[in-house]
């Protein structure tokens, strides 16, 4: 199980101090830096050459960071301006990989956190991938298709230098998906008169995307937890779930969780959370906020004799034996964690990243709960794009069966590396630490081999 907060060692309290001091107000940032740090405790006793040759302090300094403006032309003549991240935060096992995000919360310490997080979660897929992530404060909601694409083709126009598929690989995130990256990866195309189908992933399946890419994070999250409550003699069958988001990945997880056996009887969006105890009806769920993009309140009309809708409350106080929160960072604070604990909650798993504050965390701990991170449980999704990029590099094309079927085994090898990782380090059953203690070793050993760059 789980550990309770015991703050940090001596000499990771003074990387993390030097941390904050040198990226002040980015909370996002420090929050996931000290989650990190805190788990390598037991890391620094047993390695000391880590600290020897700077590998904890060097690993918090991302390799470059990118920033830059995007100005683009609305469809009344306006002229917008927004502004473009990229962060490229560790390279050592292999070229930069992670999504971009648009999203008007997106600021600079929103996408160190998210690089930062990336680096140990591709490092935990056991592939040669590593950690970026960019975006931009724009909102595509609202825009038309035309205002999307030359905001796109600006955002590209400055992203192009630094990408290649043997250098950076973005991929989608919120707010970006298969429509997105077609603009984005068209305007890459046209500046450097490359087919160069590896650049991007995301894509869509006739012009060299993969199968599986779209529901990868989703199902990805439901295969973890499939293994979690295998370690626990247990399966999906007769389980409650109450799946936070209606996006990508909580309509994949929901539907993943559902063919494996068990019941997702709530699910929520920005507005508030319908329940259904009978399990949420996944076609309507993809009508609305697929085709239609519209808000998780229609839902409950059209299902009015057998689901309820509320608004603004927080999902968490629906009772469920599991809980997977797939919308955004800090959605599940210490009240949230007290209605789960409260309602007899047995198992969180993050399919967002970092979803869970400190607090929240904490009180899973305390509480006994099994907690699982999410650099583990959303490692599908690059693990997909990492598949993608295989077959792009090929000239192959994979079949969904085939696809899914690495996709379980990765996120089997990922969920066993965690809980042996936590074995060796004294920490059993803590997914926190194995995933964190895994990731870590992996990434500093290859920068202990490439010396000092």
């Amino acid at each position: 199980m789980s550990r309770p907060h015991e703050g940090l060692e001596e000499s990771l309290q003074k990387i993390y101090d030097e941390v904050t001091g040198r990226n002040p107000g980015e909370t996002e940032f420090h929050q996931a830096v000290y989650e990190v740090l805190e788990s390598l405790r037991p890391v620094v006793a047993k390695h000391p050459e880590y600290a020897d040759a700077a590998v904890i302090r060097r690993l918090c300094e991302p390799e470059r960071q990118v920033i830059f403006r995007v100005p683009w032309v609305d469809d009344e003549g306006a002229v917008r301006l927004n502004r473009g991240f990229r962060v490229e935060f560790n390279s050592a096992l292999g070229p930069y990989k992670g999504g971009l995000r648009f999203h008007p919360s997106v600021y600079l310490g929103i996408v160190k956190f998210l690089g930062f997080e990336q680096i140990f979660k591709n490092s935990l897929t056991g592939m040669p991938i590593g950690g970026a992530k960019g975006g931009s404060d724009f909102d595509p909601k609202g825009r038309s298709v035309n205002e999307v694409m030359r905001f796109c083709q600006s955002f590209m126009t400055e992203l192009y230098r630094h990408l290649g598929e043997h250098t950076d690989v973005p991929a989608g995130d919120i707010g970006v998906g298969t429509r997105e990256i077609g603009f984005l990866f068209g305007q890459y195309k046209r500046i450097t008169n490359r087919y160069e189908s590896g650049v991007l992933t995301g894509k869509g399946l006739t012009w060299g995307g993969s199968q599986v890419r779209t529901e990868a994070t989703g199902y990805g999250a439901a295969f973890f937890v499939t293994e979690v409550l295998a370690a626990r003699g247990e399966s999906f069958d007769g389980k409650k779930v109450v799946v936070s988001g209606s996006g990508n990945v909580a309509i994949y997880a929901i539907e993943k969780v559902h063919q494996l056996g068990g019941t997702v009887v709530a699910c929520s969006d920005s507005g508030g959370y319908v329940v259904e105890p009978g399990g949420i009806d996944l076609e309507l769920l993809k009508e609305i906020k697929e085709v239609r993009r519209g808000r998780i309140s229609e839902y409950a009309e059209k299902r009015s004799d057998t689901a309820r809708y509320v608004s603004d409350s927080p999902i968490w106080e629906v009772p469920c034996d599991i809980a997977l929160p797939c919308a955004t960072q800090n959605e599940l604070d210490a009240d949230g964690a007290a209605a789960l604990i409260g309602n007899g909650c047995q198992i969180i798993a993050e399919g967002a990243n970092m979803p869970c504050t400190p607090k929240a965390v904490e009180a899973f701990a305390e509480a006994g709960v099994t907690f699982a991170p999410g650099k583990a449980v959303n490692a599908g999704g690059v693990a997909t794009s990492a598949l993608e990029m295989q077959q792009n590099a090929s000239r192959e094309a994979w079949l969904f069966e085939d696809t899914e079927e690495r996709l379980a085994q990765i996120m089997r090898r990922i969920h066993d590396r965690c809980l042996h990782t936590a074995d060796d380090y004294g920490r059993p059953g803590n997914y926190v630490d194995g995933a964190n203690i895994a990731g870590f070793i992996q990434v500093a050993d290859a920068m202990l081999a490439l010396g000092v760059i």
